[in-house]
């Protein structure tokens, strides 16, 4: 069975487009190789193609959604904090059941500056993870300990963005 000797982390932060979808990409690149990946999407409750992609991969690629139908923007719910810890319990599990080779904690930069768990928390999941699983975490507001924790940082930087002359979120390429 394929695996890593050693893994690393890696955090995806920034305002520009591409954190998730880097993300996914490793992830397909992970399951190419006879990886297992397990998907932690926190604040995501919504459906986006991605989902439907990976379906073709459930016997080496999980994804689970730990966030309602809607992004938080302001104070977050008792609910959405439910969620959260609930989805940082499972990825906490996924890394120590020694089942994956890589785990993602996608958007849980996010749940940190939301206050949905604390950076503490996931610099603990961190530390405490098997040395074998590469684990990423994506999501803008990456804490400074956090980016200080990890092996690899990259920043997507907005230049340009179709968004601000009123483009929505296109099926396929933003949903």
């Amino acid at each position: 069975m394929p695996g890593l000797s050693r893994g690393f982390v890696q955090v995806y932060t920034g305002d520009g487009k591409g954190k998730t979808t880097a993300a996914f990409g490793l992830a397909l690149r992970a399951v190419g190789a006879g990886l297992r990946v397990y998907v932690a999407q926190f604040v995501k409750g919504m459906h986006y193609s991605e989902l439907d992609a990976v379906k073709r991969f459930a016997d080496r690629l999980t994804v689970r959604q730990f966030g309602r139908s809607c992004f938080i923007d302001r104070t977050p719910a008792p609910e959405d904090i439910a969620v959260a810890r609930r989805g940082l319990a499972a990825a906490r599990r996924a890394l120590e059941s020694g089942e994956y080779d890589v785990v993602i904690l996608d958007e849980a930069n996010i749940a940190t500056y939301f206050g949905l768990f604390s950076v503490d928390e996931l610099l603990e999941l961190l530390r405490n993870r098997p040395l074998r699983v590469e684990l990423i975490i994506t999501g803008r507001r990456a804490d400074p300990r956090l980016l200080a924790a990890a092996d690899l940082v990259t920043e997507m930087r907005e230049i340009k963005h179709y968004f601000r002359q009123g483009v929505q979120a296109r099926r396929g390429i933003e949903s």
